[in-house]
């Protein structure tokens, strides 16, 4: 039978700011190679030899497009459809959009392979070694979840607990899912020998998971049908109809079906795992999977350290020293720092709440933003002006815009600018400058082959990146 990988790219990845933020989280980010999760996780399908895979569906966010596009790029990876969530609705509806799309195609027999794109999962021949057993159960229509075989009594993870193992196999009936549990509960669990770790991953069939929605989720199948019927074709992207995704319940996929479909006419299998699996869900998950020094430590950056044991350390901008410290978590940004007990680094999602809950850009955004035309970098501003460097790539192009509240001055440090400003189109060379007065349409263009790099002064009573109309965008960014 066919398996067609599902990657689930949408995430927010809260529990690692200040490095992941909801404009770039964490699933675009290198965290442990020089390859970020996102590419992680397609490389390995390459490495999949038991069963054979057809190209993958790849749902993302609509923020994130460009990053998805842009990364898969990179490592020249075959897919076979970008299917963009106008707002994010939890894995359930997710993976719904790309079963109904996939059974679009003519065929609700295909086998899903659904994986996290934010996961790590180091030992590629063992979870190799089990998907002919997931592709025979799925392939007899039952619902197949992955367990890990827990290392400690993890408190950040939920729990799935063993049932009646299939002759022969590393097979088990999934007796019942279980919430994050508290440290007791989570030792007991280890102890007993009879829980996984819920890692996120499953199998089944298109048309078993489109008739336990329909079951189980009857809002959530006809919504997401709606979102894929009424979805249009954007250059590299399928965008999903946001009037009718929008109407879909927010729901995972345990909630929505696999907990319900226990005892419900389905049979829910679960298979051990031991493969280094980790979500990367916090910084002690990180500095566990990561390389460490003689006294324990992660170092990343320009750091100095003396007398300190098992600590991360992360500076992504200046030095960064330590002394005499144990057990914690140092990242720091060019617009933020966070300092965090290792043992409470779970948590850190708490402080992205209070920050959302203020308003502060720095839960969405960087200090240096990616756009699909390159990224700007704000390197100063106050009540009424901002300074940004804007780096341009070659061949690339900025939307044809106009602002109601600020006026900009461009000066040209490399490279060469094209420049349409109202009725002129210009061009500048290193050292020249150009004003754009409030309410002129203008644009800016890299016609050069090397990066062209751009100060922008922007001033006026309000600076906000949401005073742009834009009338012409090659990106397809004229509704964002």
């Amino acid at each position: 039978m066919q398996i067609i990988p599902v990657i689930l790219a949408g995430g927010s990845g809260k529990r690692l700011w200040p490095i992941s933020r909801r404009s770039y989280p964490k699933q675009f980010l290198s965290l442990i190679s020089e390859k970020t999760m996102f590419q992680e996780t397609l490389a390995r399908l390459e490495t999949i030899k038991s069963v054979s895979l057809k190209r993958p569906v790849i749902v993302c966010n609509q923020d994130h497009r460009f990053l998805v596009i842009e990364q898969i790029n990179e490592l020249d990876v075959k897919y076979q459809a970008i299917l963009v969530e106008p707002i994010g609705r939890n894995t359930a509806p997710a993976v719904a959009v790309a079963a109904h799309y996939i059974k679009s195609m003519g065929d609700d027999e295909v086998i899903l392979l659904v994986l996290p794109a934010d996961h790590q999962l180091s030992d590629m021949k063992a979870f190799d070694a089990v998907l002919e057993t997931a592709l025979h159960s799925a392939s007899m229509g039952h619902l197949v979840t992955f367990g890990i075989e827990p290392r400690e009594p993890h408190t950040g993870y939920g729990y799935i607990k063993k049932g009646e193992i299939q002759p022969e196999l590393n097979l088990y009936t999934v007796d019942e899912f279980v919430e994050k549990p508290d440290q007791e509960t989570a030792k007991d669990f280890l102890e007993s020998g009879n829980y996984l770790w819920n890692s996120g991953m499953f199998m089944f069939k298109t048309s078993s998971y489109l008739e336990a929605l329909n079951i189980f989720a009857p809002k959530i199948l006809d919504k997401t049908k709606l979102a894929v019927d009424n979805s249009i074709k954007d250059m590299d992207f399928t965008k999903l109809s946001e009037s009718e995704f929008a109407q879909s319940p927010s729901d995972s996929i345990d909630y929505a079906v696999m907990e319900k479909a226990i005892n419900q006419g389905f049979k829910v299998n679960v298979i051990s795992l031991d493969a280094n699996w980790s979500d990367l869900g916090s910084w002690k998950s990180l500095w566990e999977s990561s390389k460490l020094d003689s006294n324990h430590n992660v170092t990343k950056g320009d750091v100095v350290v003396y007398d300190s044991q098992s600590n991360y350390l992360y500076s992504e901008s200046g030095l960064l020293a330590t002394m005499g410290v144990k057990d914690v978590i140092v990242v720091q940004t060019s617009d933020a720092v966070l300092i965090a007990d290792k043992k409470k680094s779970q948590n850190v999602s708490k402080i992205v709440d209070l920050l959302k809950n203020s308003s502060r850009q720095e839960v969405i955004f960087h200090r240096k933003v990616t756009r699909p035309w390159g990224t700007f970098d704000s390197i100063d501003e106050s009540a009424h002006f901002k300074v940004k460097r804007l780096t341009v790539n070659p061949g690339a192009k900025l939307s044809l815009q106009m602002h109601h509240q600020r006026e900009e001055f461009w000066v040209v440090v490399t490279g060469i600018a094209k420049v349409t400003r109202g009725e002129e189109v210009l061009t500048l060379q290193q050292s020249q400058t150009i004003h754009i007065p409030i309410g002129m349409k203008h644009s800016l263009e890299n016609p050069g082959t090397i990066p062209l790099e751009i100060i922008e002064i922007q001033i006026g009573d309000y600076l906000g990146e949401d005073d742009i109309v834009r009338f012409d965008d090659r990106y397809g960014r004229l509704d964002d």
